[in-house]
């Protein structure tokens, strides 16, 4: 048997920890002991039930950090103790439009631990090999974790801008994946700009590479960066579009807004003033797990890490509550006891 915490129901949104069984893989699938899982904010989509589908009861969790135990039939490529990764991509059919393709983050039927099947927010997961990452042995679990989301999509979102080493780049946004990007925007060679509310987080701003702050409650961001030459590129990594609004003047000829965060609310957007710099709007889903050991390797190269603390599993509802709050500084990571 296995510990693990559960959202009891579609209509139960709390997380209850329970013994079950431990599960077994199928073809194609292993095994993975789980040492570390993230808390990501995405994981309100399972507890409280925003995705057509889901099955419950549903352990969430999708920044995992492990170990293979077990290979099911027909499964190649790993063996039993390599180090492994599963974030946001957990899985993708291979025969849709997209993934024939090779674009198997946009699959038509992407799994998704912690929605499709269980997640990290148990002592074991079973999971597709195609959905594994390598995890350097320079990081611990629990520095993998937040890696596989946080990391691995603010990351890859950066590098697959039009932003160029030198261009003025801003993050919006200091938090769970805001710390991480603007170390990551940093390291890419962007003269990078962080964004928060509030003057407390501009002293780590500057400390994660940042060459400036802007208090987005004591001036108008917009105004600001178009001050500092007008951005290439706003990374915005919050889920509240009111504060993504004002960066949007911000931005100079041929400027981005970059979203990573999702808002539930939509976004207010004056298309004249966007005409008349060419700028745009677009948004970015994370990566596959080759992405993510590209991310990894290259937060091992630079120094880049996730600021965290660890709880364990019996506590993970109060570190949930922590994450939501916005309390947390700034990764969640639920470790796992044998």
């Amino acid at each position: 048997m296995m510990k693990a915490a559960v959202v009891p129901s579609a209509t139960d949104h709390r997380l209850e920890l329970r013994e079950l069984p431990i599960p077994e893989p199928g073809a194609g699938q292993v095994r993975v002991k789980v040492e570390a899982c993230g808390i990501c904010h995405s994981d309100v989509i399972t507890i409280n039930n925003v995705w057509p589908g889901i099955t419950y009861p549903r352990a969430p969790g999708h920044e995992i950090a492990g170990t293979i135990e077990a290979l099911g039939p027909q499964t190649s490529g790993w063996k039993i103790g390599d180090r492994v990764g599963i974030g946001w991509h957990g899985g993708h059919d291979g025969t849709c439009d997209r993934c024939r393709r090779g674009d198997f983050i946009t699959c038509r039927n992407l799994q998704i631990p912690g929605i499709s099947y269980d997640g990290g927010y148990a002592q074991y997961v079973v999971t597709p090999a195609v959905a594994l990452a390598r995890i350097p042995d320079e990081l611990t679990a629990a520095e993998a974790g937040p890696l596989m989301c946080a990391g691995i999509t603010t990351f890859n979102a950066l590098r697959h801008s039009e932003a160029r080493a030198g261009d003025l780049v801003a993050i919006l946004g200091v938090g769970g994946l805001g710390h991480l990007a603007v170390q990551y925007a940093a390291k890419m060679g962007f003269r990078t700009v962080a964004i928060a509310r509030g003057p407390d987080k501009g002293e780590l701003a500057r400390k994660l590479g940042a060459v400036d702050y802007i208090d987005s409650r004591a001036s108008d961001a917009g105004a600001e960066l178009q001050r500092l030459g007008g951005a290439k590129l706003v990374l915005s990594t919050i889920t509240a579009a009111a504060a993504m609004e004002p960066v949007l003047s911000g931005l100079g000829v041929d400027g981005q807004l970059l979203i990573v965060g999702a808002s539930p609310e939509p976004l207010p957007v004056d298309t004249a003033a966007m005409i008349g710099k060419r700028n745009s709007i677009k948004s970015w889903p994370s990566g596959t797990c080759a992405d993510s050991e590209d991310a990894m390797r290259f937060s091992v190269q630079t120094g880049v890490r996730a600021m965290i603390e660890t709880i364990p599993l019996e506590r993970v509802a109060e570190a949930y509550e922590c994450m939501m709050s916005g309390a947390a500084r700034f990764r969640m990571v639920v470790t796992h006891s044998a």
